[in-house]
């Protein structure tokens, strides 16, 4: 009951975030977005391990966070060195 309870929510904020990508105004929206539908996809794996008591997919969801992660700083560095090219 709590297990689908909780993938719910995790599917409405996925949404929120889809709806967030999809509308931005700025790249640094849509990079937040990104990482807000990564972590419910990885709150989604973790409510199905629990309430089925299988743990074949908890290291998808470490990959999931090292992938997010790297992306993030790579999109973060990229946004940090255009601005400072538009300010030349």
């Amino acid at each position: 009951m709590i297990a689908t309870i909780a993938l719910g929510c995790f599917v409405l904020a996925g949404a929120c975030a889809a709806a967030r990508v999809g509308l931005g105004p700025t790249l640094a929206d849509r990079i937040a977005a990104l990482d807000v539908a990564l972590i419910s996809l990885m709150g989604g794996i973790v409510a199905h391990a629990a309430d089925t008591g299988s743990t074949d997919y908890l290291i998808v969801t470490v990959v999931i966070a090292i992938v997010g992660f790297l992306a993030t700083m790579a999109a973060s560095t990229f946004i940090t060195a255009h601005e400072r090219d538009e300010r030349s």
